[in-house]
Order: C-alpha cells, then sequence, then structure tokens
C-alpha cells in the first residue's frame, strides 16, 4: 500500500510510498537507455540527430512540468518544494477547466513541434505516455460529478488538515506564515469542494450513508478542541503550536513574536476555518437523510454504467468490460483456492479449509506478544526478512536503487490499532531513506503468516524499489520520475511478492499461506467489485463471498468492502497489473528460450517509470525483439 493525499475531488498528489534497503554506489538507477535491452544499444544505432531531437524533447517536458506543478501547490509541497507554499489549490470545477484546457494545448504544441519519427525509442516512449495522460484526463471529464465527496477511507475534511500537519514543514518564520494562510486556503477549498458535492447531490449522485456519516465523524474530530472549545488543542493548533514552539527553541522568534503567531493561528482557525466546517458539516447532516442506507453500486448512479467502465479503463488502463473482470476474478479465486488446499494438506490440518482459515485467524502461535519485546521482536524479524533479500537482489536486477530503507512503527500520535502497514517515499537524491511504517499498538492485529508478504510488497522488491527506482532514473522527462499509474505500481508490488517465493524465501508454510492469502484477497477484489457496481451484488452478498475464501477477520472484511463500495474499479488494479507482468514475463520466456535473462525483463519493467499496461508490453515487445536481434 502506498500512502498518498486523496480526495476524490482534489487532484493526485505526490506521496509515493516505498521501502529501500539497497545502498551503495555500484546500486544506482539509469536511465531507460542504460538498462540492459533495445534501449541499452539505442544511442549507437540512432543518429545524432534522433538523440538531439529526443533531448529537445526532453527539454520541453521539463517545461511543461514545471508548468503543470503550478496548478497544485499541495503538490510542490509533496515534493519538498515551497514555491506557493502559501496557497491551497483550487478545488473550483472551474480550475479543472483551465487545467485540462491547459493539458489539450500541449499536446496540440507537442504534435506541432515535434516529429514522431525523428525522436528515438525512449522519446517515443515519453511522446505516448504525455499524450495518454491527457486521454485520460479527457476521458474522465464526463464524470467529474460522480465521484464521491467522502469515502471509506478518506475526504478532504481529513486529508487537507492532515496535509498541513505532516507535510508543511515550517523551517522559517516564512514558513509559519505561510501556514497561517493555508489555513485561509483550506477554509476556501472545503467550500469549493461542498459546492460540487451539493452539485452532485441535485443530480442524484451520493454516496452511501455510511460515508455521510464518516464524513460527519472525521470533520468533528478535525474542529473539536481548542480554539473551538473543550480543554484539549484541536489537531491543527496543536501542530501550530508545536512548529511555532520549534521556532521558538531554535532561536528565530522570542516569546512574544511566539504569541502573535499562535493568535493568528487561533484568529485564522475561528474566522475562517471553523465557518468552513460547520457549514461542510450542516448540509452533510441535513442530506444524509437523502442517502441510501443499503449500499448500491456504481451502475444505480445516472448513467452509472458508462461510469463503472470509465472507472475500469481508469484503473486497469486496458479495455476490459465488467463481465472479463468478473471472471478473471472467478478463475483466480479457484487456483488460489487449490494452492491454499495444499498447504493446508502439507501442514497436516484436519479440518475444512474454512477451519483453517479460523485456525490462522485465532492461534496465538501466529501473534507476537502485545509487550515491546513483542514489538521488537516483529520488527527485528521484518528487518532479518529485508537483510535475506537483499542478498539476492543483484540475481534479479541489474538496476538497483540508491535510497535506503528503515522499517519503523508507526508514530503514536497517528497509529491506529489495526492500521494498514505502510511505506513513505524517500528523496529522489537518496539523502533520506524510505521507511515501511508499522502499526503496532495492538499486536493481535498483526499476524505473523502475513508478515513476511507486506514487507516485500511495502519494501524489496516492491514499492520501495519501484517508487526509488523511478525517482532516480536519469536522462528522462521529470514527468515520467513520478508518473502514477496504479495496475503499474500495485500490481507490481504484487508480483513482488511472488517473485520472492520465486527467490526463495516463504520457508515457513504458514507465511507461505499468508503470501497466498495475500493473493486471494486482490483476487476477491475482481469479483466483488464488477459484482457490487456491474451485476447488482448486495454488500452482504459481497462480504459473504469474501469471508467464504479468505483468512480475512469479518471487521477487516467489511471495511474492504465499504472502500469498494466509494471507490468504484480502484480495486480491480491490483491483480490486473499483476496478471499483465506475469503474462509479459511468460510470453519472454518463451520466446527467448535460452536468451531469456530475468535480470534484463526486471530492468525492462523498471526502467521506465510508471507506464500504462499498453505501453509496459509495447517496452517489453520492444526488449524481447532487442534480446532477438543480439
Amino acid at each position: 500500500m502506498r500512502t498518498r493525499l486523496h480526495s476524490p475531488f482534489i487532484p493526485t498528489l505526490l506521496a509515493l510510498a516505498i521501502l529501500g534497503g539497497c545502498q551503495g554506489d555500484d546500486k544506482t538507477a539509469v536511465a531507460p537507455e542504460q538498462a540492459q535491452g533495445p534501449q541499452a544499444t539505442e544511442t549507437a544505432t540512432t543518429s545524432a540527430d534522433a538523440v538531439a531531437e529526443t533531448q529537445r524533447l526532453t527539454e520541453w517536458f521539463n517545461e511543461r512540468y514545471e508548468e503543470q506543478l503550478q496548478f497544485s501547490p499541495i503538490q510542490l509541497s509533496y515534493l519538498g518544494r515551497k514555491e506557493l507554499y502559501d496557497q491551497i489549490d483550487d478545488m473550483s470545477e472551474a480550475a479543472d477547466e483551465k487545467e485540462l484546457a491547459w493539458k489539450a494545448e500541449t499536446v496540440r504544441e507537442l504534435k506541432e513541434q515535434f516529429d514522431y519519427d525523428k525522436l528515438t525509442t525512449a522519446g517515443k516512449e515519453s511522446y505516448d505516455l504525455w499524450v495518454f495522460q491527457y486521454e485520460q484526463a479527457k476521458a474522465n471529464k464526463p464524470f467529474w460529478g460522480h465521484s464521491y465527496f467522502a469515502s471509506e477511507l478518506y475526504g478532504p475534511e481529513a486529508s487537507l488538515p492532515t496535509f498541513l500537519i505532516n507535510q508543511h514543514k515550517v523551517d522559517t518564520v516564512e514558513d509559519m506564515q505561510a501556514y497561517i494562510a493555508r489555513i485561509g486556503g483550506v477554509s476556501r477549498a472545503m467550500k469549493q469542494l461542498l459546492e460540487r458535492a451539493q452539485r452532485s447531490a441535485q443530480e442524484g449522485i451520493r454516496p452511501p450513508r455510511f460515508a455521510y456519516d464518516l464524513a460527519v465523524e472525521r470533520a468533528q474530530k478535525v474542529i473539536t478542541g481548542q480554539p473551538f472549545g473543550g480543554e484539549e488543542d484541536s489537531p491543527l493548533l496543536a501542530d501550530a503550536r508545536g512548529k511555532i514552539k520549534s521556532l521558538q527553541e531554535d532561536g528565530k522568534i522570542d516569546e512574544k513574536q511566539a504569541g502573535e503567531m499562535l493568535a493568528k493561528v487561533e484568529k485564522s482557525l475561528n474566522e475562517e476555518f471553523k465557518p468552513a466546517y460547520e457549514a461542510y458539516i450542516a448540509w452533510v447532516q441535513e442530506d444524509s437523510a437523502n442517502a441510501s442506507e443499503e449500499p448500491k453500486g456504481a451502475s444505480s448512479l445516472p448513467n452509472g454504467e458508462a461510469y463503472y467502465n470509465n472507472r475500469l479503463a481508469n484503473y486497469t488502463t486496458l479495455e476490459l468490460t465488467a463481465d472479463q473482470v468478473h471472471q478473471i476474478g472467478l478463475d483466480e479465486v479457484a487456483r488460489i483456492r487449490k494452492e491454499m488446499e495444499g498447504i493446508k494438506d502439507q501442514v497436516n490440518f484436519d479440518g475444512t479449509l474454512q477451519e483453517f482459515f479460523t485456525f490462522i485467524r485465532t492461534d496465538d502461535q501466529f501473534y507476537y506478544p502485545n509487550t515491546d519485546e513483542g514489538r521488537e521482536g516483529y520488527l527485528a524479524e521484518t528487518r532479518g526478512f529485508l537483510d535475506d533479500i537483499e542478498k539476492k537482489l543483484p540475481q534479479y536486477f541489474g538496476i538497483l536503487p540508491k535510497a535506503g530503507l528503515e522499517v519503523k512503527r508507526v508514530e503514536a500520535f497517528r497509529e491506529v490499532p489495526g492500521g494498514a502497514q505502510h511505506y513513505q517515499s524517500g528523496t529522489p537524491d537518496g539523502s533520506r531513506p524510505g521507511v515501511y511504517y508499522v502499526h503496532m499498538s495492538d499486536m493481535s492485529a498483526l499476524s505473523t503468516t502475513d508478515m513476511e508478504t507486506v514487507t516485500y510488497h511495502e519494501g524489496s522488491p516492491g514499492h520501495h524499489m519501484q517508487i526509488s527506482i523511478a525517482q532516480e532514473l536519469e536522462n528522462i522527462p521529470k514527468f515520467r520520475t513520478q508518473a502514477h499509474f496504479t495496475p503499474y505500481i500495485e500490481g507490481w508490488a504484487l508480483y513482488s511478492e511472488k517473485l520472492a517465493k520465486e527467490m526463495g524465501q516463504f520457508e515457513d508454510p504458514y507465511k507461505d499461506f499468508g503470501r497466498l492469502t495475500a493473493e486471494m484477497w486482490r483476487a476477491i477484489r475482481l469479483v466483488v467489485d464488477t459484482g457490487m457496481h456491474a451485476k447488482g451484488w448486495s454488500q452482504d452478498q459481497a462480504v459473504e463471498y469474501f469471508l467464504e475464501n479468505s483468512a480475512i477477520p469479518e471487521g477487516a472484511v467489511r471495511s474492504e468492502v465499504r472502500r469498494y463500495l466509494t471507490l468504484p474499479g480502484q480495486a480491480t488494479s491490483y491483480k490486473i497489473g499483476m496478471l499483465k507482468i506475469l503474462e509479459l514475463r511468460e510470453k519472454a520466456k518463451e520466446t527467448l528460450g535460452e536468451k531469456f535473462d530475468i535480470r534484463g525483463f526486471h530492468d525492462t519493467i523498471l526502467g521506465g517509470g510508471a507506464l500504462p499496461l499498453p505501453m509496459l508490453e509495447k517496452r517489453v515487445n520492444r526488449w524481447i525483439e532487442g534480446v532477438q536481434q543480439s
């Protein structure tokens, strides 16, 4: 899982989360042209004119990417930059229209100024990717109003304050002044998002009632405490107080200035922030009576079938129908169940697979003690998995990241019992390592059968390797180092779980069962997501199917199903992406025979950053052709 600030109306923001334990001067990400395959010899086989034209294109892309970043002050902050540091994104539909028009103009200019046939292979790939991103954004426009204002996992009422707390760093007096200005910016953004939610509701587009309840609950927590009332500080005031105190301790302001700053924070919270949140809460509470208490899928919405088809296209980057995705899921569930039965027999469990699920969920042998010693034991074992697999990485990868990796317990102020493990990416230059975070306040929620799988998914060879390598790529347009395509990113992480097994990990059969449980979970998503959004399944039907086919606890299952209901299509990305990577690997093996090199294959997959799956397939096909000709 990657951490990421996201709300249906908030532009996609960059918080790519991954682990990285690979250090050393020889472990450096390189540009696609330097990776094994046809790109490796491209500069030697193409004309100097093509190389020069591609360099001109790269410079043009970098200029356009800088222009694009100006649309999102939030995104700039995620990149660690302080331009527009006192601003929050314009969340209006007019702003979205303006950005889409800008994208259209860049594509027109791209086609006018550059001759596609005169570019290198890498240049053509960048050209195609820029156009693809625009076409995808254009296809999404008719459905802007269909996105729910709140979901099971998040809404702007929580995401925006969380952004201020975690991403707006205060190192100077000016930074704190920008923070105060951003409180007003969040207030304005919340009003804009409320207006969009109201327009959607007028068109009959509403999330299920549980999302209304969660939005109110989250919003109320944000304005609970001082300066709004109560004894404790509210989250934002506590954060501002801490940041002002740090400035004072560093000698950058005196006590009087600190008091004046804090007074300005309280004034903005009371006069701008509180009214915006109270208006949001009041409308959500009022409109909840119009929302469906029994959740329904996207097909129940006006033009809902077309909307869900758009979501599937967006989240798979492939032309797959709901029926096709559903059948793929059914087939995968059946296959994985057979493998699960095999492990059940291997450990000599006397009972049904359902009974084995219960045993895995409940037996004490699969949990560390809920003590500090237990927590450290869990972290130590996790670090051991990463140490073991790091030694094997050079056998499977030519490109390795510079960024290091740390494994940490989530900070107390944001720790959630049973919260999902996640990764926070390091800096592109490798100066700050990636961090794999684990919620550890409730050790009974951390089964040891799952821990090895999650370690490889979030760390190496999963998210950490993929995202770190992408950020570190050189000699390609900067926009490609930050590109995000969920089926590629999550598909790679899921593929990494299986790859780790092939690399000799998962010696414990119970941990291997945890790997199958994780893969089953993603296969079930294909069935359940399409079932609810295209085939009229009820929430209870989805929960029942989940419980029949996995060892995942019922509470987690119900939360998962609510997530799918409020984010149509998103859950299909993982398994579809993994299956495409496996399909491409099998094709390469069959075509190349003894010439197939797993290092070359992986370098081809990772050496160009995140790509839509059709472009990834073209990239692999070019590599296959290059190896055949070598």
